[in-house]
């Protein structure tokens, strides 16, 4: 599915592959509503954060829009204080906090987002700032 998405900002989760098809395919299904960022990546990469209100297409692992996402509400927080209803709206299924954070970690610790930092050692522990997002898929 392509969709026309003139003038509106790329949403990325994750990177290009099957973390990314997973996460897409859940928000293109409705189970996932919420997201989490690192406030340092948006600031290494120059970027404001989102606002409520704002738009983005959802981009697939092809680099193609697949659906428009509209936030809905934002919030920065140490990772440590993400609570568990933000976590299962992330629509990975994840059943606790604790596992929320594992997959999280090992993402963040993993050699794509390590390789992107150019910080092969980069950690996160429960003060790192993180973005939390909620938002809704706008109907096509």
């Amino acid at each position: 599915m392509r969709l026309a998405v003139p003038d509106l900002p790329s949403f990325e989760f994750a990177f290009p592959g099957a973390l990314r098809d997973k996460l897409v395919a859940a928000v293109l299904d409705g189970t996932k509503t919420t997201t989490t960022g690192l406030l340092q990546d948006y600031e290494i990469d120059g970027e404001p954060l989102p606002v409520a209100g704002a738009r983005a297409a959802v981009i697939d692992s092809a680099g193609r829009p697949v659906a428009v996402i509209e936030i809905t509400e934002v919030r920065v927080c140490r990772l440590a204080d993400v609570d568990l209803g933000h976590a299962r709206a992330e629509g990975e299924g994840h059943d606790s906090l604790a596992a929320w954070r594992a997959a999280h970690e090992e993402f963040w610790h993993g050699p794509d987002h390590r390789g992107w930092l150019g910080d092969p050692g980069f950690t996160v522990d429960d003060d790192t700032q993180v973005v939390l997002q909620r938002f809704r898929r706008v109907p096509a």
